[in-house]
């Protein structure tokens, strides 16, 4: 089994082993998966805009055509050089595409994978993984020791240091996403242009529109279940000066549109196709957590839930300086109930 340890990865994305040449890049952070693939492309190719050297593939059309890859993957360069092949996963199989392009012999091409979440067991993991000639690399959210990096070494390319409790401040605004973690570094830096070092009042002045990343995800973890990442990304809402009022009418919004998707689930459609026609789209960041409340809710628990948040969006007005606990509380009771199958 190849699957590349944390400490590996890095390593292998700047040097890639010629003789592992499928490269299987997942996870749920989908910022990361991104960057590695593109980070891996750079390191196999001579030129990336180069459409000789690039050809980008569909894993759903490799579904219908399992023997283009193989096709593309052995293809002789006109002008040579070496080549890359950039697969985009989709919700079609397209395994047997894979398992015939790593039967094959290549020659100076490399086939890099760009998939979402992939559980243990997955198909397209278990191939990649159980292949000689590949490799798995995993892409999970950023520890808090790996964004502290991430800060300084951003902040310090752009010639700026960093106070202790400005660092601590901004390490829970961040995660879940490494390329919004860089976007939302490279906006304090630009904000902090032409001083010596970034204070906490500084990230307090552009932590406002991080308050909406941290908002969906304080919800999606709560009507997934996952009660550990409800209080983490609860935390980070009220850093980022999320009031307390917001959060339960966001739940409120969350669950009405989750009803109103449910029932049309009950009525005989898949989950995946009620989840592209939802109003206004889905964001592919949040697919994954809103897919698994969808199938975890029921309609008539979510018309429970959605009586048990306006009784909370009515106490937290009540209450004003006890409204930050009853939202956390309601949060919490959300998860609790996701959990449950009665």
């Amino acid at each position: 089994m190849v699957a590349l340890k944390t400490s590996e990865i890095e390593a292998f994305i700047a040097r890639p082993d010629a003789a592992r040449a499928v490269v299987l890049v997942f996870g749920p952070d989908a910022g990361l998966v991104s960057e590695r693939v593109e980070a891996l492309v750079r390191a196999s190719v001579d030129d990336p805009n180069d459409p000789f050297a690039l050809v980008r593939l569909d894993g759903d059309e490799l579904a219908s055509d399992p023997a283009r890859l193989v096709d593309e993957a052995t293809t002789i360069p006109l002008f040579g050089g070496r080549r890359a092949i950039r697969i985009r996963a989709g919700n079609r199989n397209f395994v047997p595409a894979v398992e015939a392009v790593l039967a094959a012999p290549l020659r100076d091409c490399r086939v890099v994978i760009e998939a979402g979440d992939l559980k243990r067991g997955a198909a397209l993991r278990n191939a990649c993984e159980r292949a000689k000639g590949a490799v798995a690399i995993p892409c999970y959210a950023d520890a808090d020791r790996d964004l502290a990096r991430l800060i300084d070494d951003e902040l310090r390319a752009a010639g700026l240091a960093i106070t202790p409790d400005a660092r601590a401040a901004l390490i829970p605004l961040l995660g879940g996403d490494r390329r919004a973690s860089r976007a939302e570094i490279a906006k304090l830096a630009l904000y902090a242009l032409g001083q010596e070092r970034v204070e906490i009042d500084d990230v307090m002045a552009v932590v406002a529109d991080a308050s909406a990343l941290a908002l969906d995800s304080l919800i999606d973890a709560a009507f997934a279940g996952r009660a550990a990442e409800v209080e983490k990304e609860f935390a980070k809402a009220a850093i980022a000066g999320t009031a307390p009022t917001a959060t339960v009418g966001a739940a409120l919004r969350q669950v009405e549109r989750l009803h109103a998707i449910r029932l049309t689930i009950e009525g005989g459609i898949p989950v995946s196709e009620a989840l592209e026609r939802m109003q206004p789209p889905v964001h592919f960041r949040r697919k994954p957590l809103m897919e698994h409340a969808l199938k975890n809710w029921t309609a008539a628990r979510l018309e429970r839930a959605m009586t048990a948040l306006a009784d909370a969006s009515l106490e937290v007005r009540r209450h004003p300086a006890l409204a930050e606990a009853i939202a956390q509380r309601a949060m919490l009771q959300v998860a609790t109930a996701a959990r449950r199958r009665e």
